[in-house]
């Protein structure tokens, strides 16, 4: 089953070197076990934009974004065998940034994927021909 772990924090500081080195070795395990598909950490608010729906309008705001109290600083997207799996190197994860970046405060939300599978179970057709 994919997840993906999505790192958020009102903080805006830079990741430490030790830190960076720790998630390193972290994502390279997880890569070479087949397990870590994809990673990143996001640039900084003002380099981005938000585009929005309101009454009916679109609208695209530059950033930075003067209401945002927690920013999404990264990423990365799992194949595991369960939703244990998926929180134990969320909690692995989150250990390297008290081990490495003491103070730091965030919050590491692992959620699965919407799965084909989970579409035709929801699918009102479906149920229906049931």
């Amino acid at each position: 089953m994919r997840f993906m772990s999505i790192i958020t924090s009102a903080q805006t500081a830079h990741p430490t070197p030790e830190l960076m080195e720790a998630m390193g070795k972290l994502a390279d395990r997880e890569t070479k076990a087949g397990r870590m598909i994809d990673t990143a950490g996001l640039m900084p608010l003002s380099t981005g934009a938000r585009v929005t729906i309101k009454e009916g309008k679109l609208n695209v705001i530059d950033g930075p974004f003067v209401e945002a109290k927690e920013v999404i600083g990264g990423y990365a997207i799992f194949e595991f065998q369960s939703k244990e799996e998926a929180v134990a190197v969320a909690v692995e994860f989150m250990q390297l940034h008290i081990d490495h970046m003491p103070g730091w405060e965030g919050t590491c939300e692992v959620r699965p994927y919407w799965t084909e599978e989970m579409q035709r179970m929801c699918d009102p057709r479906l149920i229906a021909a049931q």
